[in-house]
């Protein structure tokens, strides 16, 4: 049941077919929403200024423009669900509730980092939130992501416990649905109908290779229909459409269904990674794409439909302005890792 202002409709300008993804959310959900939103770009963005200024080595890929699916998708799971990431991971963290001072000072290899400063911007790790790590090549998290699951249902159909079943998210991007991985962990997965969700980050690129160029059907969600399970493409730049695909997604899952896919169209702003000067995309394709800025719309259409006074919105941003600021402090004021501890998370300790 809704509880307070309702939103009904979503607004043209982000979803043409919106009579498909109608929703019922409240006043409170909408604040939830844009402030997790705000939060990843904002923390993306400070990582850029960190980077350039020499506080952060190595590569970092940042998530700009997708913000709508993180969100849509994240903020809809258990403390216990789990999510499996790929090496553009700073914000799908951060909407599984790592504390962002815990992921900056990761990002500048501090020992207070949430994988003690040893794994850096591609590996992001918390056990606490059972967000099981960013991975360095691509598709390397769907078999990780399938062993989550897979012991979520073993749990309750082989050692019988009473506990409803823990559902496991699996982001990538469309360059690995070209990967083995891809099609063996989607055949295992409804082979042993296990509670995941794949959710396919469509930002039309592969690095520098168009998607388009380089797959024989574009349409990524219909390769779901080779191995039974459904899928569904998305506009990933509206986080109520997202969301709305993905509560049926859960839903069956958890009530041992099995798998989905879901195919999220979106796009990054920044290049492929800060190293990236971005020059193989048309600035008519990258201007087409910033005008549906997820964030600006959703914002737009709050404000438009008086669902909440923008002093409100211009306060939640304030306050993750300052959020931000304290994790960079808190990264820059923190131990490096001792030189004598340099193994020390190589091998299980007796």
């Amino acid at each position: 049941m809704c509880k307070k202002k309702i939103i009904t409709a979503l607004p043209a300008t982000i979803l043409s077919n919106a009579t498909k993804y109608k929703d019922c959310i409240s006043t409170d959900e909408v604040l939830y929403l844009y402030e997790d939103m705000i939060l990843g770009r904002y923390f993306e963005d400070m990582c850029a200024q960190m980077y350039y200024r020499g506080k952060m080595f190595g590569f970092v890929h940042l998530y700009n423009g997708q913000e709508a699916v993180s969100t849509g998708v994240i903020k809809l799971l258990n403390s216990d669900d789990y999510v499996c990431s790929t090496y553009r991971d700073h914000v799908h963290a951060l909407s599984k509730g790592v504390e962002p001072k815990y992921i900056m000072a990761e990002l500048f290899g501090k020992e207070t980092g949430c994988s003690k400063g040893r794994g850096g911007s591609m590996h992001i790790f918390s056990a606490e939130h059972n967000f099981l790590g960013g991975f360095a090549f691509i598709g390397e998290g769907i078999p990780v992501a399938v062993g989550a699951s897979f012991q979520s249902i073993y749990k309750k159909q082989i050692l019988n416990k009473n506990t409803t079943l823990n559902v496991t998210v699996c982001f990538f991007g469309d360059g690995t649905t070209n990967n083995g991985q891809f099609f063996e962990c989607l055949n295992m997965a409804v082979l042993w109908k296990l509670p995941i969700i794949f959710v396919v980050e469509n930002n039309q690129w592969a690095i520098g290779m168009a998607h388009h160029r380089s797959t024989s059907l574009p349409e990524i969600h219909k390769k779901a229909n080779a191995f039974g399970l459904p899928g569904v493409e998305v506009d990933g730049m509206d986080v109520l459409a997202v969301r709305k695909v993905t509560q049926t997604a859960i839903e069956r899952a958890r009530s041992g269904e099995g798998p989905s896919l879901i195919e999220a169209l979106t796009y990054r702003f920044r290049g492929h990674s800060l190293a990236d000067p971005d020059e193989l995309r048309s600035r008519q394709e990258k201007d087409a794409w910033l005008a549906r800025d997820p964030i600006k719309n959703f914002k737009s259409y709050i404000i438009k439909n008086h669902l909440v006074d923008p002093n409100i919105l211009n306060a939640i941003e304030i306050k993750v302005k300052q959020n931000i600021q304290n994790s960079v402090n808190f990264a820059l004021s923190s131990p490096e890792p001792k030189l004598s501890e340099l193994k020390k998370y190589l091998f299980v300790e007796d």
